[in-house]
């Protein structure tokens, strides 16, 4: 079975590596990805994470007062490079 996965939309490509950097320091697994097009065309890079990492990331993000656009779920995400 694969891994769910959830992505964090975010304004700007300095934002995505702030989220990566208070996420990867709470022991939170990330990746920096492509935005997938269905989800919008803004910001270029988004933030991947595992669905059942989501809870802790939005508390954590919340303690750093990070804003970030949205998070979506991406249930059927087949990557095919290592996390």
């Amino acid at each position: 079975m694969n891994p769910s996965y959830a992505v964090i939309l975010v304004y700007s490509t300095s934002y995505a590596l702030r989220v990566e950097k208070i996420l990867q320091g709470a022991g939170i697994s990330t990746k920096l990805i492509p935005v997938p097009r269905h989800l919008s065309s803004d910001c270029g890079v988004c933030v991947r994470i595992l669905q059942a990492d989501q809870d802790q990331a939005v508390q954590q993000l919340e303690k750093d007062r990070c804003e970030y656009a949205s998070i979506h779920l991406l249930a059927d995400w087949k990557d095919q490079s290592k996390p």
